[in-house]
């Protein structure tokens, strides 16, 4: 029950908060004040919803995951390995480079 009083405490805030940004963002001074003081309360709020939601988890009262279901996925193809680079010299080169065969479609 704490729970959901904790909940509606957070969706309230989070509302009165929103209303103020907006006439805030207007420029008026005193909703920009109430906007700081509601989100240190809804700091306050949400840790307190943090606990009660790990606790109720843990009593078994909270939110169940569903367990995931195993699926037979295809394995991945091995890749062939792919041929070695032959080294060629060219005659306008120093040094050899090297060059990889060419695929036939």
């Amino acid at each position: 029950m704490a729970l959901n009083h904790t909940t509606q405490e957070m969706r309230d805030l989070l509302c009165g908060i929103a209303v103020d940004l907006e006439k805030a963002s207007s420029g008026n001074k005193a909703a920009a004040q109430r906007v700081r003081t509601g989100t240190i309360k809804l700091e306050k709020t949400a840790k307190k919803f943090r606990k009660e939601s790990i606790n109720a988890e843990k009593s078994g009262q909270g939110p169940r995951k569903q367990a995931k279901k195993a699926h037979s996925k295809p394995k991945a193809a091995k890749m062939k390995a792919k041929p070695k680079a032959k080294m060629v010299k060219h005659a306008h080169h120093k040094r050899p480079t090297a060059r990889l065969p060419m695929k036939k479609f």
